[in-house]
């Protein structure tokens, strides 16, 4: 199929949502962590049906979370 205003080709193949798999993977932590997280409110998960899934961006802004204060206390040395 060519790209065309109709059809047009997709942006990107990579996916928008993980799964619980995946995510602990990209954390590099367990599954029952990763839980864990999303229990507590600090990692946000995407339902569909009976499926539980994790948006990157959500996951990246986690990462980010929780190196800010060591990052405050590297710049004040």
């Amino acid at each position: 199929m060519t790209d065309s205003p109709f059809f047009p080709k997709p942006a990107s193949t990579e996916a928008l949502l993980l799964t619980a798999r995946q995510a602990a993977a990209a954390l590099a932590i367990s599954e029952r962590t990763l839980y864990t997280l999303t229990k507590r409110g600090e990692l946000p998960a995407v339902r569909i049906g009976a499926a539980v899934r994790y948006d990157r961006r959500d996951v990246q802004a986690l990462i980010e979370r929780l190196k800010g204060p060591a990052r405050a206390q590297e710049g004040g040395r």
